[in-house]
């Protein structure tokens, strides 16, 4: 347990460091809505039915620009060939890097969705239901995150690759994080994400370290 916990802390002092990374995310988060308003015209009704589908949207293409500092440091500074030969092993790892990863990528973003619950004339009912969508969602975003960003850890320039690997299985949770905020029958649509959220985070860490393990043999 003690290595786990040093592993965290390790990874959120290196995420306090680069503190101005979030505020990027948060202010890209931001703007994706509030530019909305301006592209499709002051109506206020239709703004309130799009909202939650820009909400996923922006929230999915902010974490987008944080995965280039999940692996590609350590993997740049000889520190991921060191931490395969840890008394961690390399999924345990990477599951440390993937509670970092979205607790300073989404945390930020869900703090920060009031002002966009403003920006699109959200009524109060829907953004809770947004708020609750996003908490149980992101963590699925961060785990394919996750593995996107160890696929193409040994490329050159992956960052730009893994948002192309990553966007189909995202896809799922896009649709059922709208249809948990819109559906009639959104009730399901909540159980179908928590589920999706639950299996792609218990099996992002080992598919991750598997493919790390390819790329550094």
């Amino acid at each position: 347990m003690k290595p786990l916990l040093a592993m965290l802390q390790r990874e959120l002092r290196l995420a306090v460091r680069g503190g101005g990374d979030i505020l990027t995310l948060v202010l890209f988060f931001v703007i994706v809505g509030a530019i909305v308003p301006f592209a499709v015209g002051p109506d206020q009704t239709l703004l309130a039915s799009i909202a939650p589908g820009i909400v996923w949207i922006a929230a999915f293409l902010a974490m987008l620009l944080g995965l280039e500092r999940l692996f590609r440091p350590d993997h740049e500074d000889g520190s991921l060939i060191l931490l395969r030969h840890a008394q961690l092993p390399l999924s345990a790892i990477i599951a440390a890097k993937l509670i970092v990863h979205w607790l300073v990528s989404a945390l930020p973003l869900l703090l920060a969705s009031p002002i966009l619950a403003l920006l699109l004339a959200m009524e109060a009912d829907t953004f809770w239901r947004t708020l609750i969508s996003l908490a149980l969602g992101t963590p699925a975003l961060a785990a394919f995150g996750a593995i996107g960003a160890a696929v193409t850890v040994p490329i050159r320039r992956g960052g730009l690759i893994a948002p192309i690997l990553i966007a189909p299985l995202s896809v799922p949770v896009l649709i059922f994080g709208v249809g948990a905020i819109t559906s009639p029958q959104s009730g399901s649509a909540t159980l179908f994400l928590a589920a999706l959220s639950l299996m792609a985070v218990a099996l992002a860490p080992f598919v991750a370290a598997f493919a790390i393990g390819l790329a550094e043999d």
